[in-house]
């Protein structure tokens, strides 16, 4: 009815599907049935005309969780929609009523972490500190749902940015891969809390958090599991940080050197030989600093680094 043009006709006959799919069998079927049918009345309801069923819409998703009690998933979508299109038409309120209440009566719902981050968006332009006072309450009532790291992560982005507090915001951070290891936040928490720790001028912080970063390589290898992206960026960085501002060289040659043999593909195994050139140099081993540029000019003609060899002393 509605790919035909009969939008209205489409709203009936979900409603009427709202019904009907209670007697389906078996009963996994019947509940996927009603709540596309909830869904759906409220998703035509939107797109009929925005400014005069805008209201239809949002009376439609708040409707859903009653009617749809045993189906937190289908509950929490229509609540975090809800919630969307009243702060679309600036109803900042019940915006939030409706998204606050996706995080915390349905934490284990994936819309949960959804509602988090419109609350996020929306509340660091209003009052930033009254939004993460809230969050704060939440941690520990929150603290063994899927919810939580996604809790941990806004409270982090939050302090460091609006409140200015990147002390606090790397604590945040740090508990990420502490409370939750299997997070999918976990490495990206590492690496942020790795940048403010050099912000914060504490190298040695951020070595130890590189190196948890780099640990996770050796887990997904022999568990089968995802190398993150920032892998080979850590790699990079721990050499430099070694270097320059902890003076470790050959802690700074082991980690250069590790690169291009661990990470095969990466984008900065020419970065990777040349810093590890220009280390040898400050190591005093002109001979292994020019062999290295040498390997650099072959493999990587093209390298930004190949008219920077004078600063490897070749």
């Amino acid at each position: 009815m509605e790919r035909d043009g009969n939008r209205e006709g489409a709203v009936d006959a979900y409603r009427r599907a709202q019904v009907s799919c209670k007697k389906m069998t078996p009963p996994r079927r019947a509940k996927q049935a009603c709540a596309n049918a909830l869904l759906g009345e409220a998703e035509i309801l939107e797109r009929i005309d925005e400014e005069r069923k805008t209201r239809s819409a949002i009376d439609a998703y708040l409707a859903i969780p009653t009617k749809a009690p045993d189906d937190p998933s289908t509950a929490a979508t229509a609540l975090y929609r809800a919630g969307e299109l009243l702060l679309r038409t600036g109803d900042a309120t019940g915006g939030w009523t409706a998204l606050w209440k996706v995080v915390t009566d349905y934490p284990d719902e994936a819309p949960a972490s959804d509602a988090l981050r419109a609350l996020v968006l929306d509340g660091r332009g209003r009052d930033p500190q009254a939004l993460a006072d809230q969050m704060t309450k939440l941690l520990t009532p929150l603290a063994k749902t899927e919810a939580a790291d996604n809790l941990l992560w806004s409270l982090a982005d939050l302090t460091e940015h609006e409140l200015k507090a990147p002390k606090a915001a790397r604590t945040y951070y740090d508990r990420i891969p502490q409370e939750h290891p299997k997070s999918g936040l976990r490495d990206d928490a590492r690496w942020n809390a790795a940048r403010i720790s050099h912000d914060l001028g504490d190298y040695t912080g951020e070595v130890q958090r590189l190196r948890a970063l780099l640990a996770t390589r050796d887990v997904a290898w022999f568990n089968g599991s995802y190398f993150s992206v920032w892998l080979d960026d850590a790699q990079l960085k721990l050499g430099i940080v070694l270097r320059d501002n902890l003076h470790d060289l050959p802690g700074a040659i082991a980690a250069f050197e590790r690169l291009p043999k661990d990470y095969d593909r990466s984008i900065l195994r020419d970065d990777a030989l040349f810093e590890l050139a220009v280390t040898y140099k400050q190591a005093g081993n002109a001979t292994k600093a020019c062999a290295t540029i040498a390997k650099l000019k072959k493999d990587w003609p093209d390298s930004k680094y190949v008219a920077r060899s004078a600063e490897a002393g070749c």
